[in-house]
This record gives structure tokens, sequence and C-alpha cells, in this order.
């Protein structure tokens, strides 16, 4: 289906979709219904899956041309339509649009929507909006799992995200679990009878400093610099007067290219078990979770989407600080992050505070940008 923008006006759409709603206790399905709504009132056919993604496509083909065409480019535009909590009502500023979601990421929707309805292009284009990108990812996972997915089959994938309309071709990965080291418990005045595992995280926590230290260490990114493993929560201990069995740390990795929660895993543990005393036992778990944790992801930055989308945004191309569901898509097609709005400004957080907001000029321009990349042959 060709689709038809019918004067679609993204600035309107973000008002009224910041309006909505939709932090993990409001849900997503208002906002879904409006973006599908959206869609029928200007031509465009959406389906929603079992996941709960929003998707449309245009096939490029006009009236009466067989099927079988060989078609150009597949763009896939992806964002999200969940927000973080707690919602935060919409104002309209002196060229800005304030509110939950302004910029991470409805205001990602109206940009890459306009796109979508308007670019005059024989290229195929597929929109595929998902839920659940601030928890879970379970629907951009369900996304590219799906041996039927449009995105088996994309050429290049277009992920929104507040970039300030720089293009971001790599970011690190985030894995969390925690360690846990197991003693024997005895009275605290005979400790020597029994194996303190909380004494034993000396040993742990100077292990982890050292950990991208070792040889076979994946070395640092050139865009992303290195790796970073963080302790965070530390829970031991039943009795002040007992030697304590047992204590688990919780840690934070910020992976890079090419390392992937399997090699941290193995390699974790065999650092881990040569620096602690032989009694004390170590195991680690990832965190559980429905789907993968996103891991470190990088594209050519000589890919054609890069350049293309470089020449029409702010030009400056660069990765991107948080974590994000280009993880996934990267696996399958040269991806890249872009997008209106800012994480952050010189006053301090933009998106999930407060103060969420995003240039309405933005808006326009990231529109605009990609939708010429769209219709490039």
């Amino acid at each position: 289906m060709t689709g038809d923008s019918g004067g679609f006006d993204p600035l309107s759409f973000l008002e009224a979709a910041v309006a909505i709603p939709s932090h993990p206790d409001a849900g997503v399905a208002e906002m879904r219904a409006f973006l599908v709504e959206t869609l029928e009132d200007h031509g465009v056919e959406a389906t929603v899956d079992e996941a709960g993604n929003v998707l449309a496509t245009r096939d490029g083909k006009t009236d009466g041309e067989d099927a079988s065409a060989e078609r150009g480019t597949h763009y896939v535009l992806n964002t999200h339509i969940d927000t973080v909590s707690p919602h935060v009502s919409l104002e309209i500023g002196d060229g800005e649009i304030r509110g939950r979601g302004s910029c991470d990421a409805k205001g990602q929707v109206a940009a890459l929507l306009a796109a979508f309805l308007e670019a005059e292009t024989t290229n195929r284009v597929t929109l595929a909006i998902t839920p659940d990108e601030e928890l879970l990812s379970t629907g951009a996972h369900a996304l590219v799992s799906h041996p039927d997915s449009p995105v088996q089959d994309a050429d290049a994938v277009i992920v929104g995200e507040p970039t300030g309309l720089d293009v971001c071709t790599a970011a690190k990965g985030r894995f969390e679990g925690t360690i846990e080291l197991s003693g024997a418990n005895a009275h605290a005045a005979e400790p020597q009878s029994g194996v303190n595992a909380v004494a034993a995280l000396e040993q742990v926590l100077g292990a982890l400093e050292t950990f991208d230290d070792r040889e076979d260490a994946p070395p640092a990114h050139p865009d992303l610099g290195p790796a970073a493993l963080t302790p965070t929560v530390v829970q031991g201990g039943e009795a002040t007067n007992q030697v304590p069995d047992r204590v688990r740390l919780t840690i934070d990795r910020r992976s890079v290219p090419p390392e992937t929660a399997e090699e941290f895993e193995r390699a974790l543990v065999a650092h881990l078990e040569a620096a602690v005393p032989a009694e004390v036992g170590v195991d680690f778990a990832f965190t559980e979770r429905p789907t993968p944790f996103l891991e470190a992801w990088a594209t050519d930055t000589e890919a054609p989407i890069v350049d293309a989308l470089a020449a029409r945004g702010s030009g400056e191309v660069r990765p991107f600080t948080a974590a994000t569901e280009a993880s996934y898509f990267a696996a399958h097609a040269p991806t890249v992050v872009f997008g209106p709005g800012v994480l952050a400004d010189e006053d301090g957080a933009v998106a999930h505070s407060p103060r969420e907001y995003v240039e309405t000029a933005a808006v326009r321009m990231g529109a605009e940008a990609v939708k010429r990349v769209l219709e490039l042959s």
C-alpha cells in the first residue's frame, strides 16, 4: 500500500500522543490504538502482532505493477510507544513540546511516521513500533525472532531515539547478574572453624577491578571506549555473631563489541575462581528475564545508511550513550540510531526526567531527513 500523508502533521500527532499516558501502570493499549487509527486514517493498513507490535508496510509498487517486480532498498523504521513512569502532562511551549514521552520516544514515532507517510519512494518501507522497550523489550525480541518478520530481509534499520539528529552507529551492551559466594557457618568466636563468605568479597572486588586487564579481555572499542564492570548491591550474613556462609553481589556490565553475554559469563567465572580461596564456592547467574540482554553492537560507519542519514541530519556520527533495542536489529541488518531530542542538555537530564521536552523544529527536521533517505533510489 502506498499510503497517503493527507496533510499529516507530526506536531499535532505528537501533542495528542504525549497527552496519552503509556507508562507501565497505564499500559500502551490507548496509545497503540491511536497509532493504528492514525495510520488507517491516512490509507495505510496496520496490523498488531501477538507481541503488541504495530506493523505497516509500503511496498513501493505503483498501481497495476506486477507484484513480483523487484524493489530497491528495504528500510525498517523502529521506535517504541511505551514510556517510563510517572506520566508528565503535556505542555506546549515556545518551540517545544513538553511531557512524558515527548522525546523518548513519541517524538521519534511522530518523525518516523511522517517520513513513512510522506516519502515518495519505490523502496520498500516497514514501520515497526514496539511496546515494552523501557522494561524487557518483549516486543522487539518477538519481532526479530519470528521467521516471517519483516526485519529478516531488511537492508537497513533506523531506530528512533533522542540523538540530537546525530547518527549513532554503536552502543554498549548491558548485562546484570549476581555472584554468589558460598562458605561454611561457624561461631564468630571460632572463625577459623568456618569459611567466611563475606570476607572472600575482598578478593572478589579486587578481581572485578582487574577483570578487563586480563590477557584475553576485549580491547577498548575505538568509539565506545573500554567496557565497565561495576559492583552495585551486596547481601550477606544472617546473625552478628555467626560466620556467614553466603554472600551475594550484584554486578552491572557495560560491554563493548565483540563481547557477548556468554563470553562474559565464562570469562568472569574463571577469573573469580582463580582469585578466591579454594574452599570458597563461586557461582554466577544472570538476572532472570524473558528476553536476551541488550548486547553491545556496532554498525560499519561506511555503511550506506550511515552516510545517507548523516548527510541529511546533523552530520555528526557517534556512538549512542544508552542501551537500545538497536542491539536486536543490528544482528540482522546495518542499523543506526537517530532522532530529535536529547537524553540530556546543559541543564541536566531531559529524557526520563520531569522536564522532558523536544524541540518542534527538530521533530520536523528529523522527519524530513528520514523521508529524504527513504526516497533515495
